[in-house]
């Protein structure tokens, strides 16, 4: 008898990553808005978070945090950045093209850039990583955002163009394309909240951009299609596990509201126009009498609960789609590495216990391969698997990197570690 739970033949072992956080030296709506808003974010640090936060972690109160800057220089660093992915046995790698790189103005195209990331695609398929690429990772052209962005429904033909465009040059090399990452938490983020660029707090832009967004999807997969029919189209889309708390009625009536709208009104837009789903997945939200009643028994660095039962049940909801399910997303903040190892072991306990009961989850990327940006947060929190100097770019696998490499050469978690 093995004395492994083992996760399917062919399955998908991973990191995830995206361009601004990485890269270094974009330009785009993000990095102008980082530049504007440092001062401030310094500033109310004190306000956002614990005294047991601002203690650990005082860098959130210098205002070059905010400011991405060379970030990790993965830009230039891609292949050793690779390398470490490959010595922890992994079989893909999820990263996003920059459009402010390929198209830094309306209509013209960057040869260059395509050929960097050309060679990003050749540097992973060397080390036989399968590439899963996001064509829209939250950055935008200035030039796009000035229009009035995925506000204004006319603008959805240029994101199209700037997909044809990309994916053409890699129709033979690449079979996975995420359209939109987390469509749903850059438009609440923005639109309703107001806290991210362009803080634009208003609800009807908030759902006219939801829907343009959804548009936008369902057109970007016609085309891709037209292109190379073979190739799978998803979405990498973040989905919360809501708890009913002692399934009262409330909290019942609430769960199904909060639900509907969440986690499934997306996808129900486009489940004609996806070959896969992408889950992003990270919180719990116990419900009881209102939301967010949580236990908070474990938490990362950031304050999110740490509930690695949740991904199960946010798997059985996506069952009804019959589509086949990518795990884009699922890591911590973790500075110390004291959860990490813990969380990972946890979270793919309950994904094994979603597939032995006919889910069809095809593959898991960890977030994320390096400590890097973390948006309007900065530079603090740190996720990677791979803890990153931001002084000297140093890179230094941390030890739950050779835990999950283990994970991945044996596909499948001893069942030791579920003691």
């Amino acid at each position: 008898m093995s004395n492994l739970l083992k996760f399917p033949d062919r399955f998908l072992w991973g990191t995830s990553t995206s361009a601004h956080q990485v890269e270094g030296n974009n330009h785009n709506q993000w990095s102008k808005w980082e530049k504007e808003n440092a001062e401030r974010l310094s500033k109310e640090a004190k306000n956002h978070w614990q005294l047991w936060q601002r203690e650990k972690f005082p860098g959130m109160f210098n205002p070059q945090n905010y400011i991405s800057g060379r970030a990790c220089d993965h830009y230039n660093r891609y292949e050793e950045d690779f390398d470490l992915a490959k010595a922890m046995n992994n079989n893909a790698h999820r990263f996003s093209i920059e459009w402010s790189r390929i198209e830094p103005e309306e209509g013209k195209f960057n040869q260059s850039e395509i050929e960097h990331y050309k060679n990003v695609v050749k540097a992973l398929k060397m080390r036989n990583l399968e590439p899963f690429i996001s064509l829209w990772h939250w950055t935008m052209p200035v030039w796009f955002t000035e229009k009035g962005g995925f506000a204004k429904k006319d603008n959805i033909k240029y994101f199209v163009k700037f997909c044809e465009i990309v994916v053409e040059h890699f129709k033979n090399e690449v079979n996975f394309w995420v359209v939109l990452n987390e469509p749903e938490i850059y438009a609440g983020h923005s639109y309703l909240k107001g806290m991210w660029p362009p803080q634009k707090k208003n609800f009807c832009s908030y759902f006219l951009v939801m829907r343009n967004l959804i548009l936008a999807h369902q057109k970007v997969y016609k085309s891709i299609k037209k292109i190379n029919p073979c190739i799978q189209v998803g979405i990498a889309k973040n989905n919360i596990y809501f708890e009913a708390h002692q399934n009262k009625f409330v909290n019942i009536f609430l769960k199904k509201i909060i639900e509907w709208w969440w986690n499934f009104y997306f996808l129900n837009q486009i489940k004609n126009h996806q070959d896969f789903i992408g889950l992003n997945h990270y919180f719990h939200n116990r419900i009881n009498y209102g939301f967010n009643k949580n236990e908070n028994k474990i938490v990362s660095d950031l304050g999110w609960e740490l509930y690695p039962e949740a991904i199960y049940f946010t798997l059985k909801d996506l069952k009804k789609y019959n589509k086949p399910i990518y795990i884009t997303e699922n890591g911590l903040a973790d500075a110390t590495d004291k959860n990490r190892e813990w969380f990972v072991k946890e979270s793919l306990k309950n994904i094994h216990r979603a597939i032995q009961e006919n889910i069809d989850v095809r593959g898991y990327f960890y977030w994320s391969l390096l400590d890097n940006f973390e948006w309007d947060k900065g530079f603090w929190p740190r996720f990677g698997l791979i803890e990153v100097d931001y002084g000297m770019l140093e890179r230094k696998p941390r030890p739950s990197s050779k835990f999950y490499g283990k994970i991945v050469k044996e596909n499948g978690i001893p069942k030791g570690d579920l003691l």
